[in-house]
C-alpha cells in the first residue's frame, strides 16, 4: 500500500464528496435488508390465511402493504444506488482527471535525456492503462468495500439473531469463496500484468510501425513486418488466453457456492420448520436471499484485493516516471527580459546516453542583432550549441550567458519564449497547417499568417491544395514534402518573432533558388535579432555577420565569408567544391 499513498492528496481533495458517497451507500444498503424481512412476513400472511387465522380481507390488505413496502424500500435503494453511483464513481473519474493531468504534467517537465530512455509506448501505456488500473481503487473498490462492510456489520449480526443454526450452515461456504477468489484473483493479477507489459510493447512496435511506414515500403519489408505482427499476436494471445482461463472459473465458482448455501439453507431450514423449531417457512425464504445479497459481497473481498494489488503496482510504475527529477530546473521565478546576446565561455558537453563529447572547450561571443552561421562537418557539434543555448542541455563544464547572464540565473520560460527554433527534422502536428503555423502564437491574424507563409516562400504550395491554410496534415507533417515541411516551420518562428532566432540546417530540403529567396527574407525578418544558421552549405553562411568553423567540438575558424577564403583551410575549401558542385 506504500505506494498508493500517492493518492491521499487526491483523497483530501475530494473528501467531502466521498464523505457524502459513503453516507449514501450505507443507505443504499439499509434499504435493501428492509426487503427480506417484508417478503417472510408476506409468507406468513399467507400460511395464516391458509390456517384460517385471518380473513381474506385482511391477507389482501396486509400483502398489499407488504409489497408496497417491499417496493418502496427497493425504489429507494435503487435511487440511492444511482447517486452513490453519481459520487463515488465520478471521484474516482476526477481523480484519474487529476493523475493523468499530474503525469502528463511531469513529462513535459523532464530533459530529453529522459526521452532517450524510454520508450514512448511505455509512456502512452503509464498515462493511459495503468492510470485505468489506478481509477480502479479510488472508485469501484471503494464503493463496493463499504458495501460489502456494511451488509457485513448489520446483516450477519441480524442473521444469527433471527435463526442462529441457519445462519451458521448458511455462511459456512462463503469464507471458501472468499479464499478461493482470493487466491483466484492473485493469478489474475500475475497473469493481467504481463498482459500490461506485453501492452507496453505492442504500443511501442504500432507506434514505430506507424511513424516509419515509408521506409517499411520503401524497403519493402511488409512481409517481415507481418511476421513480426504475428508473432506479437501470438504471444498476445496466449497471454490473453491464459488470463482468461483463470477468469473463467471466477463466477462458475461463486454460483456454485451460492447453490451450496441455498441447498443448507433449505435443509437445515426445512428440518427445523418440520422440527418446529421455526415458525414460519418466510424465515427459509428470508435466509435465502440474505445468503444471495452476501454473495457478492464475500466474492468482491478476493477482488477488491486483486485491485488493490494491480493499482499498486500500476502507481509503482506511475511512480517510478513522477520521482524522475528534471535535469534541467527553471531556479529562477520572476520572468528575465532577453535582448539577445549570447556568450560561450570554455563550454565542453558530453552527451549522457552514448559519452561522445560534441564540444570540447569552445569560447565565442555572438553580440545582439548578429547573425551567425556555424558550418562543419556531420558530428561537429552543431546542433548542440542550438540545444545549449535552448537549454534542452546544460554544459558538461564551462558557462553560457546570454546578456552577460549565466543561462541558469534566467528564468527558464521567459529564455524558450524569446526563441525561434527551427530543428533540422522539422516536426508538424496533425492538424490544419493554419494551426501549425500559429503553433508559437494562438493570438495571430490570418494576415499574420499569410506573411510569415509568403516569407518563408510557402504560401504558393499551400495556396495548391484544395483546402489551402485549412488542409489537415498526416501525422508529422506527412502530407508534406521534407522542403515544404522545412519552410511551415520558419513560417512558425518567424510569426513568434522572438529575440533569437535559432535554424538548424532548416533549408537543407529545398532548392538553391528558393533558399536564396527565403535567406533574403530571413535577413529582413531577422533585422536586430540575433540569428544563428546552421548548415553545410556556404549558400547559406556568406551573408552572414560572423560564420564559425567547427570540427570535431571545437572552433577551427572564425571570421567573415571574405576573411575566410582568403584563409586556407576547411571553409576555403568548402567554399571552392560547392562552386564546382562537389561535397566535402
Amino acid at each position: 500500500m506504500k505506494e498508493l499513498r500517492h493518492l491521499d492528496k487526491y483523497f483530501k481533495k475530494y473528501g467531502f464528496k466521498l464523505l457524502i458517497g459513503i453516507i449514501i451507500t450505507i443507505i443504499a444498503r439499509i434499504f435493501q435488508l428492509v426487503m427480506p424481512s417484508f417478503v417472510k412476513k408476506s409468507i406468513e400472511v399467507v400460511e395464516n390465511y391458509v390456517a384460517s387465522q385471518i380473513t381474506e380481507p385482511q391477507a389482501r390488505d396486509l400483502l398489499l402493504e407488504y409489497i408496497l413496502i417491499i417496493v418502496g424500500a427497493a425504489l429507494l435503494s435503487g435511487f440511492f444506488t444511482f447517486l452513490m453511483r453519481q459520487t463515488i464513481i465520478n471521484v474516482s473519474r476526477y481523480i484519474e482527471y487529476d493523475l493523468k493531468n499530474e503525469v502528463f504534467d511531469h513529462y513535459q517537465l523532464l530533459s530529453l535525456n529522459f526521452y532517450k530512455k524510454n520508450r514512448t509506448g511505455d509512456l502512452m501505456n503509464r498515462i493511459s492503462e495503468d492510470v485505468g488500473q489506478v481509477r480502479l481503487y479510488t472508485g469501484p473498490a471503494i464503493m463496493y468495500g463499504i458495501q460489502t462492510l456494511t451488509l457485513f456489520v448489520c446483516l450477519i449480526p441480524l442473521m444469527f439473531i433471527k435463526a442462529p443454526t441457519i445462519a451458521f450452515y448458511s455462511l459456512l461456504p462463503l469464507p471458501i469463496l472468499s479464499v478461493l477468489i482470493y487466491q483466484i484473483s492473485k493469478i489474475i493479477h500475475k497473469r493481467s500484468t504481463k498482459v500490461q507489459e506485453y501492452l507496453s510493447t505492442l504500443s511501442t512496435f504500432a507506434q514505430e510501425t506507424f511513424s516509419g511506414v515509408s521506409v517499411i515500403k520503401a524497403y519493402s519489408l511488409e512481409p517481415q513486418i507481418n511476421n513480426e505482427v504475428i508473432i506479437l499476436a501470438n504471444e498476445g494471445k496466449e497471454k490473453s488466453m491464459d488470463l482468461a482461463k483463470v477468469n473463467a472459473w471466477f463466477f462458475p465458482l461463486m454460483i456454485l457456492l451460492i447453490g451450496i448455501s441455498n441447498i443448507f439453507v433449505i435443509y437445515v431450514g426445512g428440518k427445523q420448520y418440520i422440527n418446529g423449531e421455526i415458525s414460519s417457512i418466510g424465515t427459509i425464504a428470508e435466509f435465502i436471499l440474505y445468503v444471495n445479497m452476501l454473495t457478492w459481497p464475500v466474492a468482491v473481498v478476493g477482488w477488491l484485493t486483486s485491485i488493490v494489488q494491480r493499482a499498486e503496482a500500476s502507481q509503482k510504475r506511475i511512480n517510478e516516471f513522477l520521482k524522475e527529477q528534471p535535469e534541467i530546473r527553471n531556479e529562477v521565478l520572476e520572468d528575465t527580459p532577453i535582448k539577445g546576446t549570447i556568450e560561450f565561455r570554455n563550454v565542453t558537453f558530453t552527451y549522457d546516453d552514448t559519452n561522445i563529447t560534441a564540444l570540447n572547450d569552445i569560447s565565442f561571443i555572438i553580440n545582439e542583432g548578429e547573425t551567425v552561421a556555424i558550418i562543419g562537418k556531420t558530428g561537429s557539434g552543431k546542433s548542440t550549441i542550438l540545444d545549449l543555448i535552448a537549454r534542452l542541455y546544460d554544459t558538461s563544464s564551462g558557462e553560457i550567458l546570454i546578456d552577460n547572464v549565466p543561462v541558469q540565473r534566467l528564468n527558464l520560460h521567459s529564455l524558450r519564449e524569446s526563441i525561434g527554433a527551427v530543428p533540422q527534422d522539422a516536426f508538424l502536428f496533425s492538424d490544419t497547417i493554419k494551426n501549425n503555423i500559429k503553433f508559437g502564437k494562438e493570438s495571430a491574424t490570418e494576415n499574420e499568417i499569410l506573411e510569415v507563409a509568403k516569407k518563408a516562400a510557402v504560401h504558393e504550395n499551400i495556396m495548391g491544395f484544395s483546402k489551402k491554410y485549412d488542409t489537415i496534415l498526416g501525422e508529422r507533417g506527412i502530407t508534406l514534402s521534407g522542403g515544404q515541411k522545412q519552410r511551415v516551420s520558419i513560417a512558425r518562428a518567424l510569426l513568434k518573432d522572438p529575440r533569437i532566432y535559432l535554424f538548424d540546417d532548416c533549408l537543407s530540403a529545398v532548392d538553391t533558388e528558393t533558399e536564396e529567396e527565403i535567406l533574403h527574407n530571413l535577413k529582413q525578418a531577422s533585422h536586430l535579432r540575433t540569428t544563428l544558421i546552421v548548415s553545410h552549405r556556404v549558400s547559406s553562411a556568406k551573408n552572414a555577420d560572423k560564420i564559425i568553423v567547427l570540427e570535431d567540438g571545437k572552433v577551427l575558424q572564425e571570421g567573415t565569408h571574405n576573411e575566410l577564403i582568403e584563409i586556407n583551410g576547411y571553409y576555403k575549401e568548402l567554399y571552392i567544391n560547392q562552386l564546382s558542385g562537389k561535397e566535402i
